[in-house]
């Protein structure tokens, strides 16, 4: 084999590889923002939810416009959660009240976030007196 040969040959293997690591770097890189706004969609669908618990009267098993009418449990049963924190395909959710009538939910992915070390993570905070009550901010 001559020298042009076996350079092409090297040359080829080197496209390729840096071809494979970049596809590979890209289907990560979509994953994760993939996992990211499944994260973000549930914690709205959530917080959508905590703000029909406000808003149901208590007599229908609400909370009557009033997070601290009730307790944690009865907001986790008419949320359908068995339990906090609860488990979906998407990741693990955790409801806590901060605050009267202020529900924090944090969602941690399945998917490794910009750190490298954890899930992919965004928290919503339900501030239900508030005129704009949803607010999300993404943690990594």
């Amino acid at each position: 084999m001559g020298t042009q040969q076996i350079l092409l040959i090297v040359l080829s293997v080197i496209i390729v590889g840096v071809a494979v690591a970049v596809g590979i770097q890209m289907f990560n890189t979509q994953a994760m923002n993939s996992n990211r706004q499944a994260i973000v969609g549930d914690l709205q669908t959530l917080g959508a939810q905590v703000m029909q618990y406000y808003r149901t009267p208590s007599s229908q098993g609400g909370a009557g416009s009033s997070i601290t009418n009730g307790t944690e449990a009865d907001l986790y049963g008419f949320m359908g959660w068995g339990s906090n924190p609860d488990t979906t395909d998407t990741g693990v959710f955790t409801l806590d009240i901060t605050a009267t009538n202020v529900v924090s939910i944090v969602g941690v992915g399945t998917e490794t976030g910009n750190n490298g070390t954890s899930g992919v993570s965004a928290t919503l905070t339900v501030t239900c007196t508030g005129s704009s009550p949803l607010s999300t901010t993404i943690n990594n």
